[in-house]
């Protein structure tokens, strides 16, 4: 079977979980494959970000179309009714309206966000993703989604799909790179490299405590703050830290001024993927305060590395991280900060969260993910 991939996304130079996504099945998808005769038409623009790229196999095609706008729909749109593949798997909320009725089509719905926090999301991206996700959704022969959280969504916001046209399946985490097998040596390495962090006095605060993500509205940041800044009023706790680790998203100013006077927040921008376990596992838990995910990819790989996890209670957050975690309520400053006192004051606590998360990732990987795509993608 001949099927084609739109990886244009891998070009891009900020990296996000829906691009991890898109690198892993493409790592998976060759060895997936072995004992088939599929072949794997893959598709860019440009020049594929350094992090993101991905082994050739033998049944890879690697086609890189140039185009200077609205690709998608126009160079890509056209190569693929040329080529009429007898697939097209679109990794992200788009379809060509252009392409032959001979080649099925199969798109992976991440969240649904800006259906939900439209505010969030400035207005020429908010008619974008509503026209194109729009479309995919209701003319797409297949769907996946990452959770069954956003497949519930597909379904109440567009309740003219059938249930079954919808296949929930789960991302994986990178098992050679998210491990507990993290020297001290290798964590001390990178802590210093990133400057983690200072202490108003100039010393190194002893403890730090971590989100990782992109700085945009809808991942709750001020309500994070707002919580460490609570605890750190009390003297006990003086000694953390805490780290933002991710690049800029969209609508984030205020957020940096607000931080840039708090010489207890470090935020590290960019960073390199392969140092993110080192940053994890130094941390005394990840903090995921998002109001909407349609996977938390984060979170898994926290869990994998031994990190306790503090999670929103909604979207899909709940499902990912079970009792592996603790969940609080997005919407309250008062009840994040309660669950980080639970967390440092309690070894066990750690510990057994510890245990439930290492546990919990067993059921997690790429290999999975690439192996239930490629049925769904093959099986008609």
């Amino acid at each position: 079977m001949k099927i084609a991939v739109n990886a244009a996304d891998l070009d891009h130079s900020r990296i996000d979980g829906t691009r991890i996504y898109i690198q892993n099945i493409l790592k998976n998808f060759g060895p997936a494959s072995r004992d088939r005769r599929d072949h794997f038409l893959i598709y860019h623009k440009n020049k594929l970000n350094p992090e993101l790229i991905f082994p050739v196999f033998d049944n890879y095609s690697i086609k890189k179309l140039p185009f200077p706008f609205y690709w998608t729909q126009t160079r890509f749109a056209w190569e693929i009714f040329r080529t009429r593949p007898d697939v097209l798997w679109m990794p992200m909320h788009s379809l060509p309206y252009l392409r032959s009725k001979k080649t099925k089509t199969v798109v992976t719905i991440h969240d649904l966000a800006f259906k939900f926090f439209p505010q969030f999301f400035n207005r020429k991206d908010l008619r974008r993703l509503n026209f194109f996700t729009d479309y995919a959704v209701r003319n797409a022969d297949r769907l996946i989604a990452v959770s069954n959280s956003t497949k519930k969504d597909i379904l109440k916001l567009y309740p003219e799909t059938k249930e079954d046209k919808i296949k929930v399946i789960y991302h994986g985490y990178d098992k050679d790179l998210f491990n507990e097998n993290i020297s001290e040596e290798e964590m001390n390495e990178v802590k210093s490299r990133y400057g983690l962090p200072a202490s108003p006095s100039g010393r190194r605060v002893s403890r730090y405590v971590i989100y990782v993500g992109a700085l945009q509205p809808r991942k709750n940041l001020d309500v994070l703050v707002d919580a460490f800044e609570s605890l750190r009023r009390d003297e006990s706790y003086k000694d953390i830290g805490l780290v933002i680790a991710g690049d800029l998203g969209w609508m984030y100013k205020d957020f940096l001024k607000r931080i840039e006077t708090n010489p207890a927040i470090t935020a590290i921008g960019k960073f390199e993927t392969r140092d993110l376990p080192m940053l994890l596992r130094g941390a005394e838990a990840l903090i995921f305060p998002s109001l909407y995910e349609g996977f938390g990819l984060p979170a898994l790989e926290a869990m994998a590395c031994g990190v306790p996890v503090i999670a929103a209670d909604n979207s899909s957050l709940a499902e990912i991280v079970g009792e592996a975690g603790i969940l609080f309520d997005a919407y309250s400053r008062d009840n994040l900060a309660k669950s980080l006192i639970k967390i440092l004051e309690s070894d066990k606590l750690r510990d057994d969260l510890q245990q439930k998360g290492l546990e919990r990732v067993k059921g997690f990987s790429w290999e999975k993910c690439a192996r239930e795509t490629l049925e769904w993608l093959t099986k008609w």
